[in-house]
């Protein structure tokens, strides 16, 4: 992959394109929400693939990077389609119709929370006190957004969304740590397409199995759901955030990236009228923060060894 200092895309383009992204996430949780009163969860999430993977190929191809995958990154290609696009996004999907679009966006953004102690335990990473300090700040987030005295315990659909997206984060966790040590042959966006293509061969029989028999209901508003997810918040977000990558230093992303759930629970509140809690908005800020001590930490121990 290019040094930032050799991308095509000046840093102040790249900041803009950023924020576009973050943007385009966040709200994109709402939105969500709002297509599938009209379908199916696993029938929402193969359109994205179907759609989000077309505009893959043709990113891939205008900027002539459309190639076949070298037969040692295939391994990860799989397992990157199968984990990280179809498995977490039909993941979060499913738990969308129980849990508020704000909320979910929260907890589905903690995956990088979880990448520190499964580290610890596959790869025997050691731990400084400043990473330690990230994960328990957002764990104590974490908490606080499960406490009892805001949380209904009692309600298994709450549970079961709630659960699957923990869940979700945590399997996108275990395959960064997995892929960590990969040497990639291909770029990003050459490999992207065809991850996309794994996840839309997982997703169609899933949706068509559990979902064939559900009619969809066509409108206006789910046309421009579908539209807006396809193309734009997974095909083009997908693009953008390699470029943006290439672009800027790793810990100005990382911290970028950030922003999206708060985006999202703001959005959600706007477009869904979702109370911001004060067990979610104390969530947010804890998870928030305790995320950005980890990506600095991550930044300043990558500075000393390099």
């Amino acid at each position: 992959m290019s040094q930032p200092g050799n991308s095509p895309m000046n840093p102040r383009a790249a900041l803009l394109l950023l924020g576009a992204i973050i943007l385009l996430w966040g709200v994109n949780w709402p939105i969500m929400k709002v297509g599938l009163n009209g379908i199916g969860p696993f029938s929402f999430a193969a359109s994205r693939m179907v759609l989000g993977g077309l505009t893959m190929f043709l990113a891939a191809a205008l900027t002539g990077q459309l190639a076949w995958p070298h037969r040692q990154d295939w391994p990860v290609v799989i397992s990157v389609g199968l984990i990280q696009i179809a498995a977490f996004i039909a993941m979060v999907t499913y738990a969308l119709q129980f849990v508020p679009a704000g909320r979910s966006s929260i907890l589905a953004y903690t995956t990088p929370l979880w990448v520190l102690p499964i580290s610890m335990l596959l790869l025997k990473e050691s731990v400084g006190k400043w990473k330690m300090a990230g994960f328990l700040l957002g764990l104590a987030g974490v908490l606080v957004m499960f406490n009892p005295t805001s949380f209904d315990w009692h309600d298994p659909n709450v549970v079961l969304g709630n659960s699957i997206l923990m869940l979700a984060a945590m399997l996108w966790a275990i395959l960064i740590t997995q892929i960590r040590g990969h040497r990639w042959h291909g770029t990003p966006l050459s490999l992207a397409p065809w991850q996309f293509a794994v996840a839309t061969l997982a997703l169609l029989p899933v949706a068509f199995y559990l979902e064939g028999d559900q009619p969809i209901k066509w409108s206006t508003e789910l046309w421009a759901v579908i539209l807006y997810n396809g193309p734009i918040a997974t095909g083009f977000c997908t693009w953008a955030i390699v470029t943006v990558t290439r672009a800027l230093p790793a810990l100005t992303t990382s911290l970028g990236t950030l922003g999206v759930p708060v985006t999202g629970v703001i959005a959600s509140a706007i477009v869904l009228n979702e109370p911001i809690t004060g067990s979610n908005l104390g969530g947010l800020l804890l998870i928030v923060g305790g995320l950005g001590v980890l990506a600095i930490s991550e930044r300043l121990n990558s500075t000393k060894t390099g």
